[in-house]
């Protein structure tokens, strides 16, 4: 896409510098000609504005988006069509992204994550409120002004991206595929706990600096959000406050009913917790000012949702019970009393650890089976429990993956070693998919973890147009997870072009057709001139194009005529002759020595016999 730099989109917007380029859209920075003032230029990228579906979702969208106001959300101003540029007009916000800051600062404390949260969750809950759902909230899609305000931005271009051709059922597109929730991945549906999940994980990243589901491809991190919970980020950082382990814990849940039931809900947890935490400290930066001011003190609480008539508790991640609220120290006494009992219990623990608690080194269990690694574990004084299973491409089936402690690490006495076990290599198998519709065929195959390649169509004479006609791989085929299966849909049976039986015999015009799958209708009919069996004539004639299966109509001669044969007793030799050949029979005679009377006194065969035309009849002459 050519910059548009320059340029004056639809008579009004003087275009002035690019900003980024993107996967969806270019932004540039422009000035409003007919109010005088800049703004943030959204132009999609041309596959999508020759997308005419997708132009009219874009307009709807943009149109709602522009009706949500608040502090913390990117302003919608305008949109329209300049011929291939379908633009949106949004209020410019000069700064930064989210993910900008991470990548510059690296994880962020427990106390600043809570300061970009804050607001996120305060824009959404003003967009639930108003019935928007985001659906790709991200690092990306969060801006942090020069001047400190954080504003979300992008309400509505999600939407209109996940409504056709282009949602996240067809390739994820919508929704970088970390932040993506189960319910996203599994059917493409999205509600407000939707975002309430891409924003747990939102705080997730800040905190830790990474995402908690990472993987080779797309399809291998959507598995994960399917299938495995978002654990606590304090296993990446142990620092991290129980707190926002259970913040996060809660936000993130696989099962939406068991998330927050709002964003107002989420963000009234986190006021909570972020009034326990110690102030943040301030984002030095090269700019005359602050990123973000770190001193002012968390906002009053929202009022609760219809949903929640009290206070929602936190829990811990593991779901032992509830957290109490940590509470400030009220006297610098206290601190000295503190530090005092933590000495203690150090040299306490120190004692009790090298003195009365005995350890024993884990041995290594990992490609033992089950049954060796209990009796190895057992021959140290240990038992040996079973903690769960996991694929692996490595370690043959039932043998072990790991241990918990690893090898060499010590075990109380007496103590239990918890080991995975090896379900072997994660394969599934090519389902059959043969005559369903390629819908119907889609599903199935993403059911059974694979993922649709290339469809093709073939003409197939067992299996009606539109229907599968086979795989590639075969049915059956054991393959990894997201592996590509190629669809054949059937065309039907292919066309052919009758070929010319007219003057053949039955059985060979028979064998001819229906080797080409057409089926074969005869009728008979006698023929002074073709012997029995020859066809006289067929329909559809010789060189139409017909599909197969189409029925060929054969006339098929029964040879002449037949005729009834005279009576001819007591003829006269020359009469009977002469009556025999007018109606078409040929006369034998047969004469003794002597035939005085010259007349007929047998025949064969008898009168009044219909045989065909042109046969023998015998008469004898006395």
């Amino acid at each position: 896409m050519s910059s548009l730099v320059g340029t004056v989109i639809d008579g009004r917007y003087q275009v002035t510098a690019l900003i980024a380029r993107g996967g969806m859209a270019t932004v540039y920075e422009a000035t409003d000609l007919r109010l005088d003032r800049t703004v943030a230029l959204k132009v999609m990228l041309p596959h999508l504005a020759h997308d005419e579906a997708f132009v009219a979702r874009f307009q709807r969208e943009a149109k709602a988006a522009a009706r949500l106001t608040h502090g913390h959300v990117v302003a919608v101003y305008d949109q329209g069509t300049d011929g291939e540029n379908v633009y949106l007009a949004m209020e410019l916000v000069r700064g930064r992204t989210l993910r900008d800051i991470i990548r510059q600062y690296g994880p962020l404390t427990p106390e600043q994550a809570m300061v970009f949260l804050d607001p996120v969750l305060e824009a959404l809950s003003a967009a639930h409120a108003a019935g928007f759902v985001h659906r790709d909230i991200k690092p990306e899609n969060v801006l942090v002004s020069d001047d400190g305000r954080v504003k979300v931005a992008d309400f509505g271009l999600a939407r209109a991206l996940s409504s056709g051709a282009h949602s996240v059922t067809q390739g994820m597109i919508i929704g970088t595929v970390a932040y993506l929730s189960p319910e996203q991945v599994e059917r493409g549906e999205a509600d407000g706990r939707s975002d309430v999940y891409a924003a747990g994980i939102l705080l997730y990243e800040m905190v830790t600096g990474q995402v908690p589901h990472a993987g080779e491809s797309p399809l291998s991190v959507a598995y994960q959000h399917v299938n495995t919970d978002v654990p606590p980020p304090s296993r990446v950082n142990a620092a991290i406050p129980v707190e926002v382990d259970a913040l996060v814990t809660r936000a993130t849940r696989r099962d939406p009913g068991q998330r927050y039931a709002t964003a107002q809900d989420f963000l009234a947890d986190e006021r909570r917790v972020r009034g326990l935490l110690p102030p943040p400290r301030p984002f030095l930066d090269s700019r005359p000012t602050l990123i973000v001011d770190p001193g002012s003190p968390p906002p009053p609480l929202p009022p609760r949702s219809a949903t929640t008539s009290t206070s929602l508790p936190l829990t811990r991640p593991d779901g032992s019970g509830a957290l109490e609220p940590r509470r400030r120290s009220r006297a610098p006494w206290i601190i000295g009393v503190i530090l005092a009992l933590v000495a203690g219990a150090c040299v306490g623990g120190w004692y009790l650890a090298s003195h009365l608690v005995r350890t024993v080194p884990v041995p290594s269990l990992v490609g033992m089976t089950v049954d060796q690694a209990r009796t190895t574990v057992t021959s140290s004084g240990l038992s040996l429990e079973v903690t769960g299973k996991a694929f692996s491409e490595t370690a043959p089936r039932d043998t072990i993956v790991s241990s918990d402690p690893n090898a060499g690490d010590g075990v109380r006495e007496n103590g239990t070693v918890g080991v995975v076990v090896s379900q072997g290599p994660e394969r599934y198998s090519v389902p059959d998919v043969a005559g369903m519709t390629q819908e119907a065929a889609t599903a199935a195959i993403t059911d059974a973890h694979l993922t649709v390649g290339t469809v093709t169509q073939d003409f197939d004479t067992k299996v009606p147009a539109g229907q599968v006609a086979g795989t590639d791989p075969k049915v059956g085929t054991s393959l990894k997870p997201g592996t590509t299966v190629n669809v054949v849909v059937s065309r039907g049976p292919q066309p052919v072009q009758v070929p010319n039986v007219s003057g053949r015999k039955i059985g060979y015009a028979t064998r001819t057709l229906t080797a080409l799958g057409l089926t074969v209708a005869t009728t008979e009919q006698y023929s002074e001139t073709d012997k029995a069996g020859v066809i006289l004539g067929q329909q559809p004639a010789a060189g139409v194009t017909v599909n197969a299966g189409t029925s060929v109509s054969l006339i098929v001669s029964k040879g002449p005529p037949p005729v009834a044969v005279p009576k001819l007793i007591d003829m006269p030799t020359a009469k009977a002759v002469a009556a025999l050949k007018a109606v078409g029979l040929v006369p034998k005679v047969l004469k003794g020595a002597a035939t005085p009377l010259n007349r007929v006194y047998s025949q064969d065969p008898a009168p009044g016999t219909e045989i065909p035309k042109g046969s023998t009849v015998t008469i004898r002459i006395i």
